[in-house]
């Protein structure tokens, strides 16, 4: 139902380039920038900066493309409420999510639910906190979790939920059972960090430089299950996240979770986050009720399982 200037103008915009626009679209190039061509002239003005390496929407483009995304949408709503749809059967939730939410959270709760919602489909999009919240303003997902330091634009917080970056240890760790446990501590010890495009690390940076504690890690990743897999294999180092993160899995291999007591890393809280303003599937609507549910249900257990 869209026109071929709107498809090649999506296809540009999402790729970067006529050329990786023609390989998705299996149109040649020169077609794809009539149309685009085309379209700016009944727009009135560019939509895309070109360069030698691509093309990036400018300031126009970025409009045109958020309405236009948007539009979409709203169409997509349109035709499942005509067609009866709008039943809990089988329809797709997309969701948006930081690695540490998926290494163990995320899989549990969509899991449960498709026990008993087993029509209703998933596609889960793991990125950074920046790559997320994009996801939701563009439309690209229905919902999203996440930690987060302050509130995104365009974005309505469904819950909150206090996470708090907590240290992670062997239980045999000479730390485990110390009286108080802080970040000059861990500079005797090997660390395993987060990268530094992660509101756990940034808050972890802070507070080490508002300390004077300044411990340099050895290993840093971007993945989760990394640096819990490091850590399972080095009965001596230490890493960083909530209690959201490992759930269960603490517990399971023997590990344990202690606060350092300062107040930077109390500052970031769990979120369920959906669009502002944007229509709601039932699917959708029962989902974000059971999140709700069993995340205001894991919260208090969570908090009792580490130490300050």
């Amino acid at each position: 139902m869209l026109s071929s200037e709107i498809r090649y103008f999506l296809a540009v915009a999402n790729t970067g380039s006529l050329s990786a626009a023609s390989e998705q679209l299996f149109v040649a190039v020169s077609a794809i920038s009539r149309q685009i061509q085309r379209l700016e002239n009944q727009v009135g003005v560019p939509l895309f900066a070109r360069h030698a390496r691509g093309m990036v929407l400018n300031e126009a483009g970025e409009i045109f493309a958020h309405h236009v995304r948007k539009n979409l949408l709203d169409m997509e709503y349109a035709l499942a409420e005509i067609k009866g749809l709008k039943a809990v059967r089988r329809t797709l939730i997309r969701v948006a999510c930081t690695d540490g939410l998926a290494f163990t959270l995320l899989p549990r709760l969509i899991a449960d639910f498709r026990n008993d919602n087993p029509g209703v489909l998933f596609d889960v999009k793991v990125a950074s906190t920046q790559g997320v919240a994009e996801a939701l303003r563009n439309g690209e997902c229905d919902v999203a979790l996440q930690f987060s330091l302050h509130a995104e634009r365009g974005v309505e917080v469904m819950g909150s939920w206090p996470a708090p970056v907590l240290i992670v240890m062997h239980q045999t760790h000479p730390l485990a059972n110390a009286p108080q446990v802080t970040l000059a501590d861990l500079s005797h010890y090997p660390l395993a960090l987060p990268q530094q495009n992660t509101t756990v690390r940034q808050l972890f940076e802070l507070a080490s430089h508002m300390n004077g504690s300044l411990v340099e890690p050895v290993m840093t990743c971007d993945t989760f299950s990394m640096l819990f897999q490091f850590l399972l294999r080095t009965p001596q180092a230490v890493t960083i996240c909530s209690a959201f993160t490992v759930l269960q899995e603490a517990e399971t291999h023997g590990l344990i979770l202690r606060s350092v007591g300062i107040d930077q890393l109390s500052q970031r809280t769990l979120q369920l986050q959906t669009q502002s303003g944007r229509p709601r599937s039932a699917a959708l609507n029962v989902f974000l009720t059971f999140m709700l549910q069993q995340l205001d249900a894991l919260e208090e257990p969570l908090r009792q399982r580490w130490k300050p």
